[in-house]
């Protein structure tokens, strides 16, 4: 069984979330959180399996929030999906790079929020290709001095190219015609690099390619 916990400030909001979540017989609410003090309170007593976190509340935010849950060590078995009105480009970006495992709006249908509640209870990830792209032209958009990071140095020459074209949101058959290798191998080498860096997602991946330099030509290593 799944258990969740449901943190936003609209009363109804929480009750029609537990109705339609419960309509699965593999979920159940167990708790629930009005601002974001309270959510963290609630996680630490419960271990939810996945916590559902609204952005916009009073006190402290679901962005605070959720930053804090993941700097917890004893959480880590708690997955945060963000689940919102609002389609903010900066909000997105934050959210995937504090370890939301997914960013769903309100509008999302039932079938989908409860597919993507087992989804990151089972570890994977919520993330749609729309939203990816966003998260990646606003990395390429807002360019930083690149940060050095020491992970990749244990990649190979073929790794660090094909961790450089995830950076600009490529899919694995673009990458396989760029690089002529096929699909499979491009599969491949993902999983390598999703091993050897310690991520999450093809989108964790491609904010290191940003932000090591990797997608804008820099050298990564030095």
């Amino acid at each position: 069984m799944i258990g969740v916990v449901i943190v936003d400030d609209q009363e109804l909001v929480r009750a029609g979330l537990r109705t339609l979540l419960e309509n699965d017989p593999g979920i159940t609410v167990v708790g629930e959180a009005s601002e974001g003090r309270a959510a963290l309170s609630r996680v630490r007593e419960l271990h939810p399996d996945v916590v559902l976190m609204d952005i916009r509340m009073p006190g402290m935010d679901g962005l605070e929030a959720t930053a804090a849950i993941r700097a917890d060590e004893s959480l880590a078995g708690s997955r945060v999906l963000i689940l919102t009105t609002f389609d903010d480009e900066e909000d997105i970006v934050e959210a995937v790079t504090l370890g939301a495992a997914g960013y769903l709006l309100k509008d999302t249908p039932s079938e989908d929020l409860r597919k993507a509640v087992r989804t990151a209870a089972g570890g994977g990830n919520v993330l749609s290709p729309a939203i990816a792209r966003r998260v990646m032209e606003r990395l390429a958009r807002t360019p930083r001095p690149p940060e050095p990071d020491p992970r990749l140095a244990t990649l190979t020459e073929r790794e660090l190219a094909v961790l450089a074209r995830i950076g600009h949101a490529e899919t694995n058959d673009r990458i396989a015609a760029a690089l002529f290798i096929s699909p499979a191998t491009v599969r491949t080498y993902v999983s390598r690099i999703l091993t050897k860096l310690d991520a999450r997602d093809r989108t964790a991946l491609a904010v290191i390619a940003h932000r090591s330099g990797l997608a804008t030509g820099e050298d990564p290593r030095r």
